[in-house]
């Protein structure tokens, strides 16, 4: 399964929140990872490699990309 199947939302953070960018992928919960630019917070697909490696230690599902985007 390719890390890139799973689909990234990306929020803007608010200033009071340290501002930046924050990239999620909602088929795996809690995979999450931030940045200055919407470049350094992509970098977080690292984060969905460690995720998946975290869950396969502990005999956790892996869960298959379907979320989907709506427009």
């Amino acid at each position: 399964m390719s890390e890139l199947e799973y689909q990234p939302h990306i929020s803007i953070l608010p200033i009071e929140d340290g501002g930046g960018y924050l990239i999620e992928f909602p088929d795996l919960p809690g995979c999450i990872s931030d940045g200055d630019t919407i470049d350094e917070a992509a970098n977080g697909r690292d984060a969905i490699s460690c995720w998946i490696e975290t869950a396969k230690q502990y005999g956790d599902e892996i869960p298959q990309p379907n979320s989907c985007l709506t427009v």
